[in-house]
């Protein structure tokens, strides 16, 4: 079914008023929810974000509706609790998004020529460091993010800022160049440094995730579907393997090798069943 947006808005202005009516109850009724602080709610939130980001990458458009409601909650939490402080409602918060929008839209709300998505890109990152007032590019990555993600956005900033490759070609250089150098720093098959190695390892790191953004690739979600593609196959051998009635512990890497084939030719590898092992 597609839906009519501007049909739908009158329900949809309901549906979202009537959250803040039950919001509004269960803070002044219910015991939990009334002892909430912002606080409080921060690792539930995050946790809450992952299960979001879990059903999109199932492609599970039911649950991403029902980790969409949980996350929005949340988001009608915060606010309530700031509306309770004095400071702000969901309201300022809703029109401070909009004003941002439309100031970081200049080439839709205003006069600036903006034709590609490299364009608007670069525009947004300058906004968005103006208004900041950041003296650095890369003020406004997050200390948080986990350094996979990290890595992406400041090499995005970077970009908008006009510090990039050329050409992949380049960047595919640099990851051999990286690896050539991890290498050095194992002889005999053994770390001698192995502070040099970590930092050396974490170049190698950077500049995969580099190539991959030329790529058009996102490491993240690379890196979690090898991440299911890994634990799909291992939890079939471990069914198989039960089914014999041996302890897994018990098999030679030989003969987990030939289960570990076998979940490669599952349906549910699909194009990735020919790849790495």
């Amino acid at each position: 079914m597609e839906y009519n947006t501007a049909a739908r808005r009158p329900e949809q202005l309901a549906a979202f008023g009537r959250l803040l009516d039950v919001l509004d109850r269960l803070r002044a009724e219910c015991p939990w929810d009334r002892k909430q602080t912002m606080q409080t709610l921060r690792h539930l939130t995050i946790e809450e974000t992952y299960e979001l980001a879990d059903a999109i990458l199932r492609d599970d458009l039911p649950d991403v509706q029902k980790e969409l409601g949980d996350v929005m909650l949340h988001l009608v939490f915060y606010a309530k609790i700031a509306s309770e402080q004095g400071r702000f409602d969901v309201a300022d918060v809703l029109n401070a998004q909009c004003e941002k929008l439309i100031h970081r839209h200049p080439h839709i709300y205003g006069e600036v020529q903006a034709d590609t998505e490299e364009e608007v890109k670069r525009n947004w990152e300058q906004l968005k460091l103006k208004e900041k007032g950041n003296n650095s590019v890369l003020g406004g990555v997050p200390v948080s993010l986990p350094a996979l993600v990290k890595a992406m956005r400041i090499q995005e900033k970077a970009r908008g800022a006009g510090f990039d490759w050329e050409h992949k070609e380049q960047v595919w250089a640099k990851v051999q160049e990286e690896l050539a150098e991890f290498g050095a720093e194992f002889r005999d098959g053994e770390i001698e440094d192995r502070a040099r190695a970590t930092a050396e390892f974490g170049d190698l790191l950077f500049s995969l995730v580099n190539f991959a953004r030329f790529a058009g690739i996102n490491p993240e979600e690379a890196l979690e579907q090898t991440n299911r593609k890994f634990i799909r196959r291992f939890q079939y051998l471990e069914t198989a393997v039960a089914r014999t009635g041996r302890p897994l512990s018990e098999l030679t890497l030989a003969e987990m090798d030939r289960y570990w084939e076998e979940a490669k030719q599952l349906p549910s590898d699909g194009a990735s069943s020919t790849s790495e092992k």
